[in-house]
């Protein structure tokens, strides 16, 4: 039995609620300490599920970040390949990890603060609802739609036309970044109280609160981007 089939072999299943942060760090963790190595052909969804015990979009949505990582190259027809053993500073669409993570705080943090002077009871409400449901998802891409809608509004709550068109220009970006970032340990109950406290501090007119949560939300991604692209980096 070679390496790979040994590895599929020792079955590893996984708490159903973080099913697809599971098998994404099993998996990363496998390729990067080499017992999974490059150029080796992963199995199907099929045998993935089989292995942890999940369902295949489950384990579709993990083989979609490590892929974001530069970790894999999915070949159509032929499944996913291991093309790295080092992440990559992951690309998303028209934006890089750095550019997102270097221009969110100069839009993001004084929208906050603008929303809070400016938000309307609809858009108090509506932000405290989508927390709520944020707190109820288990569908990871649910998830990330629900962050996408929280961040737009927080720019649309702002009242400035330029802060809510950069939101919308970059919407999918921040989608992806969403989507990678909240994969890891357990990310989304996390954001979930970052958002949580940006929510009721725009919704309590708070400016400063308002401008230092989103300020704890951005440097707490930063964090975890720099933690998957760079393992040894400690903090």
């Amino acid at each position: 039995m070679n390496n790979i089939a040994q590895w599929l072999a020792d079955k590893s299943p996984v708490a159903r609620q973080n099913a697809a942060e599971a098998v994404f760090e099993d998996l990363r963790s496998a390729i990067l300490s080499g017992r999974i190595p490059v150029s080796t052909r992963l199995p199907s969804e099929a045998k993935l599920a089989g292995k942890y015990g999940v369902s295949r979009p489950m384990v579709r949505e993990a083989l979609r970040s490590l892929q974001t990582l530069g970790l894999t190259r999915s070949r159509t027809g032929s499944g996913s390949f291991v093309i790295s053993a080092s992440p990559a500073e992951p690309n998303y669409g028209a934006y890089s990890a750095r550019d997102l993570i270097e221009a969110r705080p100069f839009v993001e943090i004084p929208a906050a603060g603008w929303a809070a002077i400016r938000r309307s009871e609809d858009q108090r409400a509506s932000l405290l609802r989508l927390c709520d449901r944020m707190d109820d998802c288990h569908d990871p891409l649910a998830w990330v739609r629900h962050d996408s809608a929280f961040h737009a509004l927080i720019a649309e709550a702002s009242g400035n036309a330029l802060f809510a068109r950069i939101a919308a220009e970059a919407r999918e970006a921040l989608a992806k970044q969403s989507e990678l970032v909240n994969l890891s340990g357990n990310r989304r109950t996390a954001s979930n109280h970052e958002h949580r406290r940006i929510a009721e501090a725009i919704a309590a007119a708070d400016e400063a609160a308002s401008r230092e949560a989103m300020q704890a939300h951005l440097n707490a991604v930063e964090q975890l981007v720099t933690r998957l692209t760079h393992p040894a980096t400690k903090g």
